[in-house]
This record gives C-alpha cells, structure tokens and sequence, in this order.
C-alpha cells in the first residue's frame, strides 16, 4: 500500500506529519501556536476629542479630573506632543504610524477629494496597529468613536471594508460619525446599528455606556483566554461638541468661571509653569482675533458664555469619573498593573462654536449665526438633551493655553495637546514632564518598539508605506534626551507649517486667498514654547530654509495640492458610488436607521416624499419618515387624523398641516416642496394626489442638515418633533416611502406636477 508523502500539501498550509491510507500508519501534526512572551503588556489607548492642551486637571486646569491626573502621577506627562489638528486625520495618523496625507485622510473621512492624499479612507498600504497586533496574538477591541470609514458606506449595505471589523478590529461598539448626541446617539454593535441600551430617563449617557461596554469586551476576554493580551481603542464622543453631562455634573459647575476666560488663562498659565509643563519663562500668547475680554461683554454675553464653558467641564468631569471606573475594573481583575495606558486629545480645543457660542452646531456648519437673545432665553438647557452646546472662542483659546488659535490651524494650539503615558510594571521614572517634540504618527512606532513587534514590509500581499514616526520609548528613562523625530509637518485646510531643529514656521490661511499671499511666521520652539516671538524679519534666512523644508516634506508626503475648501462645499459633493447620486429613493418600514451622509439630498432642492399606507382605520397614526434632531431636520407624520409636515430650520418649526382629515384604506400621503427662491419655497401635502393642504416655508439650511439620520416608520433617537412622544411608530399598514429629488439646487420640480 502506497502512502502519501510527509509533506502533502493541505487546505491550512504545509503539513509535516504523514498522511497514510490509516489513521496507525499516519503520523498526526499540529501546527505551532503563536503565542506571546507572558509577561506582554495589554494596551489601552484612550482618546478624548476638542480637549485643548491645558484642559485636564494634571496640565493646568481646575476642571476636575482626578483619574486622568492619577494616570499622570503614575506615568509621564508629555508637555510637547502633536497632533494633525483635526479628528479622522490624526486617528488615521495613530493607527497606522504614518502622516495622514499619505494614508488617504487630508481631513475628514466623510469626504473624497479626488486626490490620493483625500480619498477619506486608510490605504491598505497602511496596515493599522490592531491588524499587526491582532495577527501578533492580541485581541482587539474599539470602543467609541470610529471616523474612519467613508461615510456614505456606513448604511446597512456597507460596504464593510472601512469599518472597524475590517481594519483589525475583533469588537466593535460605538458611533462611527464626527459628533452625536451623547443622550441620543446613533450606535453601532460591530457592523449593525443598534438603538441606545435605555433612555435619558433612565439614566443613560455615552460616556458611561462605552465604558460599560469597554469593561464587557475586555471581561469577556480575560475571562476566557486571559493568557491572551489585549488591546483596547477607547475613543470618547467627549468632549466634542455637543456639551452634555447629567443634571448633577452641570449643578457641580455653577459658578465656577464667572471670572471669565482671561482670568482663567492667567491662573492656568501660572499653573503650568509652577507644575514643570511650561518652561519658565514662557510667555502666554495674545488673544486670538475675533476674541473679547471678558469684561467688556454684555451681561446677557457673559452669563450665556459661562454657563456653555460649565456644560463643557461637566462633561469632561463627568467622562473622567467613567475612565476611573475602567482603571479600576483593570486592577481588580489584575490586568492594570501590566497594561499601558496612552491617554491623548485628537486636536486643540475647537473654534467651532463661534464667537458667542452656539446651542446648534448646525448654524455653524451652515455658516448661519444664531440669535443671543433666543440663546439667552434657553440658557437653562445647556448641557441637556434639550441643546446641543459649544463654547465660544474666548473658553477655546483658554482651553489651549498658553498657544494662539485652536483646532483646525497649524499653530500650536491647534496641535499641541495633552499626552500621558502610564505603564506601573514598565516606566522606569514616573510623576515626570518630558519635553521631547513628538506627535501621534509616534504612537504606533512607540508600541512597537515596546512590544518587539515589527511593521510588516508586506501585508495581505500589499506593499507597505514605511512607517513614519519614530519611538518614543527612549524617553521613558531619559528626561533630558535629546528629541529622536527630525522634522514634522503640518497642513489642514491650506494652515501649514514645519518643525525641524527645534524651529517651527508656520502660516494662517484665510479661506479663498491665494496661497501666495499667507503670511509665514518664524518660532524658535526650544526657547518661545508659546509662539510669541515671530523671528520672520530677523532671520528670513533661517525662515526660506524651513519654507523650503516643508515642501519637501509636502512632496515627500502626498500633502499637494493644497485644499482649501471647508466641509459645507464638500458635503454638496457625493464621491463615486455614494447612494446621494440618485434622484429616487425608495426605503421600506423596518429598515435600518441611515446614517446622515447617506440619506436623499433635500437640502436646499425641489423634492417629493410620497408614503404608501394602508390605515384601517382613522386612529391609525405615527411618523413615516423622519430626519434630524433637536437642532435642525424634519419629519412627516399622521397625527388626529391629518397630514402633518415639520421642518426644523434651527429650533424654528415650520408646519404644513393638512385642511381635512384622512380617509381611511390604501392611500398615498405626499410632501412636496417647491422652491420660490434661494433657501425658501412652499410645502404642498396631497393625498392620492388630490391637494389636502399648503404652507410657506421661509427659510431652509442650505448646506448640511445635522448630524442625526433618517428613520422610515418611527423617530428614533433624540426627537425631531415636540408633537408627539416617544419613536411614535406609524400604526397603519405601510408599503414603502419614495423620494424624489432634484437634481440639483437650480433644478425645477423633478417630476409632473399631481395637481
């Protein structure tokens, strides 16, 4: 009898035993498990979003913070540490260790550019740290804020290879947009949407649920393979903008900063130098343009501002209490003692919400001021369900003190933020500040190192970018060392700027401008921490030395072409195969919610909603389809019998009801908007095509409709109607709800007209 040869090929690889006619005449084998070294540290990488550079209790703030400041005591706190200066790129910088032009994330991932450097996605080219440490023996879990994806496939239908299950991720439970309602957010369980575990009534808050459910993952795990070390993603909605905390958090902070952002930035500026943050010396920088002193506001000013800058430490408070709660589940399953833990903001402190601040982040978005005296009128709901608040640009720039300018710009306080490393079983010093230049395409290479792990030259048969940051793990023991990173750049909606040698230059650019007419500035860092003194004129060689610098780095790293264009011109503009390309939509009850980027473009433009229903009879009623939040969208529903249709422009409420009441039986229950005008028209209701009611609607957003999606057959999630309670599930039967819209803001009714 002829046997099989030792080394038969098989459907897992290689084999190495033998393979004879009978189980006696083989010989079995099992290939080698990969296992880890078993002292191998789990890591936790937790990341807070807006939270400027002074804003945590252990780098100058009185904001209360006791477990991340216990985190600082008990490791290193980084007092030079940068980041992209904006939320997808500098999550796509920490996860793959390369800069974000040459990953494909130029900014935010809800938009491709055309460009390489803008696709609003990772390249493969960049395996990201939970694909090297998944398939290094970790397991893998996120938590939170994802922003990764390209947004128009975060649907039901995908596709998935964006999402984190597909860029190395085991576990996932979170949001995958910029923003959402930390009382109503829009979650997803692995590659599903999911509704809230329970409601505001009962208690719920983001921040508590991603901890709750950090803790399930990694109690699951440990459970079962605790031999297996993990690492953990933990990325806050906090403390973005909207401001929301519980009653309790808001009530703690009454009358904490009456005193006003410039007394604040002083006590904070002391603070840092007293505390080893600063080195002495260090000039606190001037108020950034556009910016009052406190004292010059009008009462109705100074109490909305302050009352907002509450809401905002209320809620980093409040997310703070959640990550003690997770450091000390870690300790008491014995995990926290060998576990590093990297705390980090993605950005400075934003600019977002204007110079008075803002109860609706979709004026902003819109380009579209708000009243203060309606603000004003509704300060008691800061920080509730009821608003949706941020801080004006005074309580930013304290939040970055002590730089100029905020998230989105390339001057410091844009991209200095707070980073503190805790590791109790591997940091040979702590309690200590280092001042080492750093930034977050540094993380990956830092856990590497760490972790005797090497990047992959090659990864799923795909060629491999060079990894881009250096480690920083020479710094651990070494307080004193010389920085290791050679050169940085920076770019964000045309700011640039280079730090090379110890020297920074930099360029503010005003949207529009030629490129050619931006100013640069010329900052010795290793002696001017703070960019007070502009060395342009003095030393214009050393300035064209760093100019030239940058475009090196900018052609080295896929930075051109410059981009400009802010997020209103790019939200009009659906990449290829985004489901926003059609004109006619067609959703079924049932569905699942969809997410904002995906949903009919209605903004601004001629449609038709049309809802196929069967009621039985006249007490049949709920919503048909509904969009948006408190802040902006609308909804058509049957309620006591009629036709009702809202639009939500900002907390102002525009109804068209219908004249008569329904009929009873199969019908066809249509809105209808007809533009008169730029950002204005007439609402039409029809049922079965006969005229039942019309209305004016005087103004309409023009650019961008919130951040909440569309539901068809309920409203879910934070309300966008104060008409009824609750999801108010339509009741009747119902077939399909059919969108038509225009083809484009100019477009003229997309359709014949039913009358």
């Amino acid at each position: 009898m002829t046997n099989a040869s030792p080394h038969s090929p098989s459907v897992s690889g290689t084999f190495q035993g033998r393979i004879g006619t009978t189980y006696e005449e083989s010989t079995p084998w099992w290939p080698e498990q990969r296992t880890l070294p078993e002292d191998t540290p789990n890591v936790v990488v937790i990341v807070l979003d807006d939270v400027g550079f002074s804003d945590l209790g252990c780098f100058g703030s009185d904001i209360d913070t006791p477990a991340m400041d216990a985190l600082a005591t008990g490791g290193l706190r980084y007092a030079n540490f940068h980041t992209t200066t904006l939320c997808s790129p500098t999550r796509a910088s920490l996860l793959t260790g390369r800069n974000h032009h040459s990953v494909g994330m130029r900014m935010l991932s809800n938009f491709d550019t055309g460009f390489p450097s803008g696709r609003g996605r990772i390249t493969t080219a960049a395996a990201t740290l939970p694909e090297v440490l998944r398939d290094n023996g970790f397991n893998t879990m996120a938590v939170g804020k994802w922003h990764l994806a390209p947004m128009e496939q975060t649907t039901p239908s995908g596709p998935y290879t964006q999402w984190p299950l597909s860029r190395g991720f085991e576990r996932y439970y979170g949001f995958l947009e910029a923003e959402t309602d930390s009382f109503h957010p829009e979650l997803f369980y692995d590659n599903h949407a999911v509704d809230p575990p329970k409601t505001p009534e009962e208690g719920y808050h983001l921040s508590e649920d991603l901890v709750d459910r950090s803790i399930e993952f990694v109690r699951d795990q440990t459970s079962v393979t605790p031999e297996k070390p993990f690492f953990l993603y933990l990325a806050f909605g906090a403390a973005h903008a909207p401001h929301q905390a519980p009653q309790e958090y808001l009530d703690k902070y009454r009358g904490r900063f009456d005193h006003g952002w410039d007394a604040e930035r002083a006590t904070r500026h002391a603070r840092q130098i007293e505390r080893g943050i600063l080195p002495p010396g260090t000039e606190l920088a001037p108020r950034n343009p556009g910016v009052v002193p406190f004292d010059e506001l009008s009462d109705d000013e100074r109490k909305l501002s302050v009352r907002l800058q509450e809401a905002y430490a209320a809620m980093l408070d409040h997310t703070d209490h959640h990550i003690g709660r997770l450091m000390e589940f870690l300790e008491r399953i014995g995990q926290l003692e060998n576990t590093i833990t990297i705390l980090l903001s993605d950005n400075g402190a934003s600019q977002e919400g204007g110079q008075k601040g803002s109860l609706n982040p979709t004026a902003f978005q819109n380009g579209i001021a708000e009243d203060l005296g309606e603000m004003v009128a509704r300060i008691d709901d800061i920080g509730t369900e009821r608003a949706h608040a941020n801080y004006p640009w005074g309580w930013a720039q304290a939040g970055n003190t002590p730089f100029k300018r905020y998230k989105q710009n390339t001057h410091e306080g844009g991209v200095r933020c707070p980073l503190i490393v805790n590791w109790p079983r591997g940091l040979p010093r702590t309690g200590e500040v280092r001042q080492q230049f750093h930034h977050v395409n540094d993380i990956m290479p830092t856990l590497f190192d760490v972790l005797g792990v090497r990047a992959p030259e090659v990864y799923n048969g795909i060629p491999q970018l060079p990894v881009h940051g250096v480690s920083m793990a020479y710094t651990f023991g070494s307080p004193t060392a010389p920085t290791r990173k050679e050169a940085q750049y920076f770019e964000m909606f045309g700011h640039r700027a280079i730090w090379y040698d110890g020297w920074k230059a930099v360029a503010f650019h005003q949207r529009g401008t030629s490129f050619d007419d931006d100013q640069w500035e010329l900052y010795h860092h290793d002696t001017d921490f703070s960019e007070c003194d502009d060395l342009a004129r003095e030393r214009p060689e050393q300035l064209q030395k760093m100019i030239a610098r940058f475009w090196v780095e900018a052609g080295k790293y896929d930075v051109l072409p410059l981009d400009d264009n802010g997020f209103a011109y790019r939200a009009k503009i659906p990449r290829p195969g985004s489901p926003r390309r059609r004109t006619t939509f067609t959703y079924y009850p049932g569905m699942a919610h969809l997410p904002i980027a995906a949903v009919p473009p209605v903004m601004n433009r001629a449609h038709r909603i049309t809802a196929h229903v069967d009621r039985a009879t006249a007490a049949d009623e709920g919503v048909l389809v509904s969009l948006g939040n408190i802040s902006s969208g609308y909804v058509l529903y049957v309620k006591d019998n009629r036709l009702v249709y809202e639009y939500n422009f900002l907390g102002t409420r525009y109804t068209v009801t219908s004249d008569d009441e329904l009929p009873t039986g199969p019908a066809e229950l249509t809105f209808e908007f007809v533009k008169t005008g730029d950002m204005r028209g007439v609402g039409h209701l029809y049922v079965s095509g006969r005229p039942v009611g019309t209305g004016d609607i005087p103004r309409v957003l023009p650019h961008f409709l919130g951040w909440q999606g569309l539901d068809v057959g309920r409203d879910t999630l934070s309300p966008s109607s104060p008409s009824y309670d609750g999801e108010f599930a339509f009741t009747g039967g119902f077939e399909k709800v059919v969108f038509t819209v225009a083809p484009d803001e100019e477009g003229a009714v997309p359709f014949e007209r039913v009358d």
